[in-house]
């Protein structure tokens, strides 16, 4: 082993006291027991050596161990009267401490206890306080809520009353009336969100109820009245100017609420139409057109009933005038759950109906459908061949000059529709009436 004059670290110097321990090599951080061992055991030995003998490092490392504690005792012995004066120091001053921090915790607890007493137990019963009044109104916001839907609910069945009521049976505008008022009534039970008005609504009995007994069955009878009125919407060639103007006024009212109502809930509102308005006039349509062509179709197989055929078809091609020109005449009615921009986006409501069916008129959507449905029927009854194909053939001048003739009676505005000071407006059905007449002619070769 190595010896070195280091002194012991942290003991006083004695330049007369060498010592025999190698510190730097223990205190070093990277020190290895087993790799000291080892370089031990070899630096007494020859490896060549067997046995290997121990005894010599053995006796090395207890007389390293023997010299260390003879130097922590003599240390010891040296420093104990100053060391028992300074741990005495060192007491006296920590007796001296905690007396002083004694005191100060002292005045520190009852600094705490009057401060829990007038700050913390009165926060305690002022935090219950506004628990108990936060409760009390959410309860009053909830109670207004459930209130207003009530009055709603009420004004609902009055309006509905009025719809039905044998006095005004004729009152067609309480569509109107009711669609807003279930628009109102949507807007609030839409609020679902916490810090809405209707937040928890659906949760109170009552509310339910005013839903399952009111409001649905009302909803759904303003629908299917509205859904009637379209459908039943004719105008005949004998019907006086008032009978006129009272069926423009239910058609109003009913494409209105029909609008109204539509579904606006999670659609966007650059993606929103009014679907069940588009919907009543797409039944409208389609149920007029395979009306019309059943009808011409039947009288084109017996010739003797096709004036009476073209008559009815002109009748109905009229209504679709008519309800092309009531809907150019019709603004969107102001809608609470829209922005004004998707309300402003159309000036009538006859513009997003020719957008849905893809034409720029109505009547001219008419002839165009029935002519294609006409022109198969005509090829149908000229492949069988017959008395029927041979008397179509050879009348097919004459029912190609009724047709041309209906399709521009068809076109007229009906006069129940136009008052004194209207005038009708003009327009050119050529295209149309070739097609239409073509359908039939031009098949029978």
């Amino acid at each position: 082993m190595t010896t070195a004059s280091t002194p012991m670290p942290g003991s006083p110097k004695h330049d007369d006291e060498p010592s025999y321990i190698d510190y730097e090599t223990f205190l070093a951080p990277d020190f290895d027991p087993a790799l000291f061992a080892n370089t031990l055991v070899l630096s007494t030995n020859n490896p060549q050596d067997l046995p290997l003998d121990l005894a010599t490092p053995l006796s090395k490392v207890l007389f390293d161990a023997q010299e260390i504690d003879s130097h922590i005792d003599s240390l010891t012995t040296r420093s104990a009267v100053p060391l028992l004066e300074f741990t005495q120091k060192q007491t006296s001053a920590s007796q001296r401490l905690i007396t002083e921090l004694d005191a100060q915790i002292s005045s520190l607890n009852e600094s705490y206890k009057q401060l829990e007493k007038e700050v913390i137990h009165k926060h305690e019963k002022a935090d219950e306080v506004r628990q108990v009044a936060q409760r009390l109104w959410q309860t009053l916001a909830m109670g207004r809520s459930v209130s207003r839907c009530l009055q709603l609910g009420r004004q609902l069945e009055i309006q509905h009353t009025e719809l039905g009521s044998t006095a005004a049976v004729n009152d067609h505008t309480a569509l109107i009336r009711c669609s807003y008022t279930l628009l109102s009534l949507r807007e609030l039970l839409d609020s679902k969100g916490p810090g809405e008005e209707g937040h928890g609504l659906t949760e109170v009995d009552a509310i339910r109820s005013l839903q399952e007994i009111v409001t649905t069955p009302i909803e759904r009878t303003i629908r299917e009245t509205s859904d009637r009125f379209v459908r039943e919407f004719a105008v005949s060639a004998n019907m006086t100017f008032t009978q006129g103007e009272e069926a423009r006024g239910r058609l109003t009212s009913a494409i209105s609420a029909l609008y109204l109502l539509s579904p606006t809930f999670g659609i966007k509102h650059d993606k929103w139409s009014p679907r069940m308005l588009m919907q009543a006039l797409e039944n409208y349509m389609r149920t007029t057109l395979q009306t019309s062509v059943v009808t011409l179709s039947r009288s084109l197989g017996q010739l003797p009933t096709l004036e009476k055929a073209l008559a009815e078809v002109t009748a109905k091609c009229q209504n679709i005038v008519a309800l092309e020109l009531l809907l150019s005449t019709v603004k969107p009615p102001a809608h609470p759950l829209l922005p004004a921009a998707v309300q402003n986006s159309h000036t009538s409501l006859l513009q997003p109906f020719l957008n849905v069916l893809e034409t720029g008129s109505l009547p001219s959507y008419f002839w165009r459908m029935m002519a294609s449905s006409i022109s198969a029927r005509v090829q149908d009854i000229n492949t069988r061949g017959g008395v029927v194909a041979r008397t179509l053939k050879t009348n097919k001048n004459n029912v190609g000059e009724a047709i041309r003739a209906a399709v521009a009676a068809g076109c007229k505005v009906p006069g129940a529709l136009l008052g004194p000071k209207t005038k009708a407006p003009e327009g050119n059905w050529e295209r149309e009436t070739a097609v239409m007449v073509g359908s039939v002619v031009n098949n029978l070769r």
